[in-house]
């Protein structure tokens, strides 16, 4: 069994990995473009997204990694300590934080709440506006602890 944690490792570091590369193009041009947009596109285009996003590919790369960190924290606890267990333990915490939870706690509300507005409205481009600021804002820090989660792992592996 100890022979598998380097492999469910390197999974992790690929999966924090993909998830922060999605997350990074959010933050760096994706949500900037639809900004650009008039509001009732910009929120049509968001809503788009919110739904093609959830795929099982993409659901296994965000919480798939997020299991495979519970075992990865899980295997710490209890005691297997090979060199780089710390930074094991820290990428996992950092993603299990970063990623799902903020993900369900913060971002997921946010897309909620535009989906249920009408785009034309005055409210329409009130929440539009906070969506902007709030949901970019957690975004980065998903990507910063995805990348930060992906570098810890890759250390462990030193």
């Amino acid at each position: 069994m100890i022979k598998l944690f380097p492999t469910l490792t390197i999974i992790a570091a690929i999966g924090s990995g993909v998830v922060g590369g999605v997350f990074f193009a959010f933050s760096n041009f994706i949500m900037a473009a639809l900004a650009r947009l008039p509001v009732p596109q910009g929120i049509a285009a968001m809503n788009s997204i919110n739904i093609t996003v959830i795929t099982p590919t993409f659901m296994t790369a965000l919480f798939g990694t997020g299991l495979l960190c519970l075992v990865l924290i899980a295997a710490v606890l209890m005691g297997w300590s090979q060199s780089g267990s710390y930074w094991l333990l820290a990428g996992a915490v950092i993603y299990l934080i970063g990623n799902p939870i903020v993900t369900m706690v913060f971002n997921v509300p946010l897309n909620d709440a535009l989906a249920a507005v009408d785009p034309a409205s005055a409210n329409g481009a009130a929440v539009w506006a906070n969506h902007l600021n709030q949901w970019v804002m957690w975004n980065h820090v998903r990507t910063i602890t995805a990348i930060v989660s992906m570098a810890c792992f890759m250390f462990a592996l030193l």
